[in-house]
Formats: C-alpha cells, structure tokens, sequence
C-alpha cells in the first residue's frame, strides 16, 4: 500500500502512536471504482436519487417536533431519558440524511436537496446543513490529504487524547470537535445559502421557545448531543475511518443500525460510488462480492467505540493521512 507511521513508539502494539498514518498512494475508492465499473457496468443503475427520502425525512422532522413539544413540561429527567433512548435516534438519523441530501440524493435538482437539508435540520437545534455539505465533499475529494480533510482529528486533538480518559471524553464530545474542528483548522467564508440555514433554524429555535419554553428546545439540542456522543449511533463517527489494520483506511459496518441511519455503515461501497444512495448500497456488495468480503468490517458500533477507548494503541493519531496528490480525486 505504501504507507508509513512516522515516529511511532517502541514497542508496537503496546503504546500509542504520535503520528498519524502516512500513505504515499492514492486513496483507494477511485481505482477500486474504476476496477467494480470495468466488470460490472450494472451498477450504473443504482445512481441517483431515492424517490422515498423526502417522506421519510419529513416523517422523522415532524415525529421529533412533536415529541419536543409534547416534553414541554416534562421533568428534566424525563427529558434526558427521553432524549438519550429516542430523540438521539432520530435527530442523529437527521443528520445522516443530512448527509445523504449533501450527495444530491434525494432529487435531481441540487437546490432542492438544499432545502430538504435545511428542513432536516430544524430538530437539530443548531444550524449546519448547508456548512457540513461544503466540508463533507472536499472529504470524498481529497480523503487523507493533510489540511484539506478536515475529518481528520487535529494535532491537538491528538496530542492530548492519549488515555481512557482523555478518550471517552473525546468520545462524549466527538460531535463538537467533528462541528468545530473545520471552523478553526480551515474556515469558509459564509455565503447566502448559511444565512437562510442560519435564519430559518434560529427562527424555529425562537418559536419553539416562545410558544413550548425552553425545555422543548433543550430536549433537541440534547438529542443532538447524546446521540452524537457515547451512544451506539455515533459509533460511525470512529468505525469509518480510524486505523485499527494499518493496511486498511476505509471499514464497513454490516449491522441492524444500518436500518435507522440511511445506510451509512456501508462506508467502503459508499466512498467507492457516492451516488448511489443508501437504500441501495447493499446490492453494491451483493453484485460485486469479491471487492468488500476481505475487506475487515464491523457488526457492533457499539464494540467499535468500546476498542476505541480500551486498546492503548489507538486515538486520534490513528488516521490515515496523505500529502495532496498532483492528480485531483474525483469521487463527487
């Protein structure tokens, strides 16, 4: 594969390393592309929009402001166990489609997934449809390259997170770091459409307030974080792309999660064809088998973010990195 891991503690497999994963090639999703295209030309049928997206975003918007509103006087800790063992469910199931509206797939038009994505994102509590698209493409474009991807934990991120610990309260704060991390490391100046995100969210925010109180708006921004914290729905935030097999930067989860979160753990077919929604990824794998069933692959995110923690060779630093390439990737 080429790759190296620079300056990495003695005793290999005891410590954890203080340097990323270093790769000289290429990131693997274009050419196995190419490779599953060449042999079966088929796949090309499974591109484009899943016509059922809008009906199943707007069931779970419209589930989730219910259950806020329905919570307004609710005791705060019915809140937090409300929040954490169902609106985590859904909100975190928002943000996926959220992803998946960043690939154009529910319609043709990309302006319109624009707008089901600021649409998805209400019960998020917090404006970041339009933000996340910008970065989460450059993601599939330039997977690895240092200072583009922004996936990629920090060098602070990694240098302090060294312990159990210091990792489970990355993990309770991964979604902060997985938010803020790009507005510091590489900001984008805010265009029109982050305005009409901004506008629209902090709008339904203000009537939320105003007509349910506080504790209505407070049980979504809550399943925002739980669900994005030590739960078992953000165990993809890790499975996807951490190293646990330096030979291998990409992992798939093929588990009952997979139902509630737009498919998402079909990480490698995903990078492999981005247009390809998620309600179809799966026979992706069932066509062209030989290309994923040696790949490793998870079954439990819930395990994933338990060796996450536990196994002292891995933290941040285990990341696959690569210097840009001459040659634009395009995955998108």
């Amino acid at each position: 594969m080429g790759f190296e891991g620079e300056k990495r503690e003695e005793e290999e497999g005891v410590r954890m390393a203080n340097d990323f994963f270093w790769s000289y090639t290429d990131e693997p999703h274009a050419s196995r592309r190419r490779q599953i295209l060449s042999q079966y030309p088929q796949i090309k049928h499974l591109f484009g929009p899943d016509p059922f997206a809008f009906l199943k975003i707007s069931g779970v918007v419209l589930l989730q402001l219910w259950t806020a509103t329905f919570l307004h006087d609710a005791t705060w800790l019915k809140i937090l166990i409300v929040a954490y063992f169902f609106g985590s469910f859904l909100n975190h199931n928002l943000f996926l489609a959220i992803h998946e509206l960043s690939h154009n797939l529910a319609f043709s038009t990309p302006t319109y997934n624009r707008w089901l994505g600021i649409f998805a994102n209400l019960p998020v509590g917090v404006p970041m449809s339009v933000t996340f698209q910008k970065y989460h493409l450059e993601h599939h474009r330039f997977q690895g390259v240092d200072g583009i991807d922004m996936d990629i934990p920090s060098q602070t991120e990694a240098h302090v997170v060294k312990n159990v610990l210091a990792k489970s309260i990355w993990v309770i704060l991964q979604l902060f770091f997985y938010a803020f991390r790009p507005l510091f490391l590489k900001p984008k100046p805010p265009g029109v459409w982050e305005f009409i995100n901004f506008t629209i969210q902090l709008s339904l925010d203000g009537a939320m307030v105003y007509f349910w109180g506080w504790k209505s708006l407070a049980y979504l921004i809550l399943s925002t974080f739980v669900g994005g914290g030590m739960h078992p729905m953000a165990g993809h935030f890790i499975s996807e792309h951490y190293v646990f097999k330096p030979e291998q930067e990409t992992y798939s989860y093929y588990g009952p999660l997979n139902l509630m979160t737009w498919s998402v753990g079909y990480h490698n077919e995903h990078h492999d064809f981005p247009r390809i929604p998620g309600s179809k990824l799966y026979k992706v794998k069932e066509i062209a088998p030989e290309y994923y069933e040696n790949l490793d692959a998870y079954k439990s995110w819930s395990q994933v973010i338990y060796m996450y923690i536990m196994d002292r060779t891995v933290g941040p630093f285990s990341r696959m990195k690569r210097k840009l390439s001459t040659k634009a990737n395009k995955s998108e």
